[in-house]
């Protein structure tokens, strides 16, 4: 997957505690000048930023949505990005799992496995 054309990108999992990846990864890509949506049903802001309780609630116009919850709690959230209409996913490594594969693959959804988005994005 290309990251060259996003600018508006939805993290899964994000987290106002600084030691969690859900933090590191959303000021990795602020700092990068993304625009970052934070999904996370536990907090209305992170950072600043108005938090999404779901990806349902998320603008459509949204180029990816990166994912650093463990497999089994992104399952569900993986079935109702398809279901509103998202065709490009990231997880980050350890995120994954051939049960989300599948039903990407079954769905038509284009994703990436096993890559860091903080890695690909450095330029």
């Amino acid at each position: 997957m290309d990251v060259d054309g996003f600018r508006r990108i939805a993290l899964v999992g994000a987290s106002p505690n600084p030691d969690k990846y859900g933090n590191v990864i959303l000021r990795d890509l602020l700092g990068k000048g993304f625009e970052v949506l934070p999904v996370n049903p536990k907090y209305d802001e992170i950072e600043g930023l108005r938090c999404y309780r779901s990806v349902r609630e998320l603008p459509k116009d949204v180029d990816v949505i990166v994912f650093v919850v463990p497999p089994h709690v992104g399952l569900q959230v993986v079935k109702e990005a398809a279901k509103a209409g998202f065709k490009r996913l990231w997880f980050q490594p350890g995120a994954e799992s051939g049960e989300i594969a599948r039903f990407l693959d079954e769905n038509g959804v284009e994703y990436s496995f096993w890559k860091c988005i903080m890695v690909e994005t450095s330029g």
